[in-house]
């Protein structure tokens, strides 16, 4: 009962939150073109002040990326793709999933059950909502991704629930 409560409670909060649609989630992956800090070979971490990411950001990616903000489940136009390539932040260009590691999870979000490396991604202890899980940010910007959950498919046994929003796809 507790986890269905908890479930609930989730998905509340993200449809309670901002919500782009698909079309809002291409228009913002066409932003990563105007964001002169967007690269996808530099790994020098970045750290900006929030009013430059503004200005290089899409309404919609800034909310998630810089706000911790939530999509609202299966608005994402990467949930159900099966394009193959690589998915990097939409902030700043940073590789993070191969789309060889994305399942389908049924959870709303696009799902990955492992990172490009370690590094790409930073985990943070998030116990907002009164749960407990692990935030996971972008390795090279920290900009806010999603979480990751024990509950994945093998090999790892993971998933990474990412907000659509925040990913581009380099084909």
């Amino acid at each position: 009962m507790y986890k269905i409560i908890c479930c609930l409670l989730l998905l509340s909060t993200g449809a309670c939150s901002q919500g782009p649609n698909k079309t809002n989630s291409k228009k913002a992956a066409m932003s990563t073109n105007q964001n002169k800090y967007y690269s996808t070979t530099s790994n020098e971490k970045l750290v900006l002040p929030d009013s430059v990411w503004k200005q290089v950001l899409s309404p919609e990616v800034y909310q998630i990326a810089r706000e911790k903000g939530t999509e609202r489940p299966f608005t994402s136009a990467f949930e159900n793709s099966k394009e193959v390539g690589t998915f990097h932040c939409a902030a700043c260009g940073n590789p993070l999933f191969k789309s060889t590691a994305k399942f389908e999870s049924g959870c709303g979000w696009p799902s990955f059950f492992e990172p490009i490396t370690k590094s790409s991604i930073l985990y943070i202890p998030d116990n907002t909502h009164g749960m407990q899980r692990t935030e996971v940010e972008c390795g090279k910007c920290k900009a806010h991704l999603g979480h990751v959950f024990e509950d994945g498919p093998p090999p790892t046994g993971l998933r990474y629930c990412i907000n659509g929003v925040v990913l581009s796809l380099e084909k």
